[in-house]
């Protein structure tokens, strides 16, 4: 009797632990986060100090172009070095921001090969495990400027969510985030519903949530973000000429409460 008493002693201190566990990496999470949004704050201040400085230094060096001055050169390529500073804070906050809103890594081998399995089977859809990320193609997720998930499209939505409901995929939150490339492909009509891509990439991720929601995915678990063009996944043409890459929905799958 005394040997089954220490057995349970043991088991309860043990599963004690484990809750302890992984609260506390919850915690190490969230202040991981909250130090990565603080630097992120600090870089968005000095690129502002930079966008500053480059417009002074492109009015200096307009007027002396005018008079011929011989600081031109030297402006030139102050204003060169500015620029490719400012191009590479961007480039570091884009890719902090993306690390924060991962808010982990790689999922469970378990549920990142059902992952694996359901994106080859799906032509709309890549998957990345290293990163837990969904990615769908908004072209043929949603109609031409409409933010209604396409009816060939919902069948792939809700085979995504039968693996989200999985007990392993139950300790994950989501967040959907929605994203354009830079062209204006609204006509009065659509632009009423959707004044810029801001708009509606916001829209599309709310109408993907809505889908989930009606397929069991817990309301707590979900969260929506829109990017519009300004997180562009690879280069646009020029003049607004857009790029199919950048016109997806993208689904992150992170740990609860980041």
């Amino acid at each position: 009797m005394r040997t089954v008493k220490l057995s349970l002693i043991f088991l309860l201190c043990v599963c004690v632990f484990l809750v302890s566990g992984c609260g506390s990496e919850l915690q190490d999470l969230r202040i991981q986060n909250d130090t990565q949004r603080e630097r992120i704050s600090n870089l968005e201040s000095e690129l502002q100090a930079s966008a500053l400085q480059l417009d002074q230094l492109q009015r200096k060096l307009a007027s002396a172009k005018e008079r011929s001055d011989i600081e031109v050169e030297s402006l030139q390529q102050e204003i060169a070095a500015l620029e490719e500073d400012i191009a590479k804070k961007k480039e570091l906050i884009a890719s902090m921001q993306q690390r924060l809103i991962l808010g982990g890594g790689a999922l469970p081998v378990e549920l990142s090969t059902l992952l694996e399995d359901f994106a080859k089977e799906h032509d709309m859809v890549t998957y990345d495990s290293s990163r837990g990320i969904v990615k769908f193609k908004s072209d043929l997720l949603f109609e031409l400027g409409s933010a209604n998930v396409a009816s060939a499209a919902v069948a792939a939505v809700k085979s995504l969510c039968e693996i989200l409901n999985t007990e392993q995929a139950k300790k994950f939150d989501i967040i959907i985030a929605g994203h354009t490339d830079d062209i204006d492909r609204f006509t009065p009509a659509t632009r009423a519903k959707h004044p810029n891509n801001w708009y509606l990439s916001a829209h599309r991720a709310i109408s993907v949530l809505n889908v989930m929601a009606s397929n069991n995915i817990e309301s707590k678990r979900m969260s929506v973000r829109g990017f519009g063009e300004y997180r562009p996944f690879a280069e646009n043409k020029p003049n607004k000429g857009g790029n199919p890459q950048n016109r997806r929905v993208e689904i992150y799958i992170v740990s609860q409460g980041v």
